[in-house]
């Protein structure tokens, strides 16, 4: 997969993540901290890292399944909002729990600029077989 995927008209272009690294073992993107990414009171929105967190694992999986016959798509996904955080950038560091043949279970975790943790998330996502 390229990490230089479309994602024109999309959440990830809407939020402003943009992917650093992609390999099996591991993605690592990031995503702003400003107006687009805020909730009322100024700091990150937590549905925005969850979006990111969930954007990883699912760049992740697809990453890792056979493209031509197989998709996947997030099953369940947790999220412990640690410290808040106003403004700059945010970064989601995802690595595989298990790789499994139906699912795949993902560790991310986002960190600030100072690798401060501000958010932990488990996201399990299905592989599906896809129709011919």
């Amino acid at each position: 997969m390229d990490l230089k995927m479309n994602v024109k008209n999309t959440l990830i272009e809407t939020l402003g993540i943009e992917f650093l690294e992609l390999s099996e073992e591991r993605v690592v993107a990031t995503m702003p901290v400003d107006e687009r990414t805020h909730q009322p009171f100024g700091v990150l929105h937590g549905g925005a890292s969850v979006a990111l967190a969930e954007t990883v694992a699912s760049v992740g999986t697809y990453n890792l399944v056979d493209q031509e016959t197989e998709s996947c798509a997030g099953l369940e996904i947790n999220a412990n909002h640690i410290r808040a955080k106003k403004d700059g950038i945010v970064k989601a560091i995802a690595t595989p729990f298990h790789r499994g043949r139906t699912t795949m279970v993902w560790d991310i975790k986002i960190v600030d600029e100072q690798d401060k943790l501000i958010c932990v998330s488990r996201c399990t996502m299905a592989v599906l077989k896809l129709r011919k």
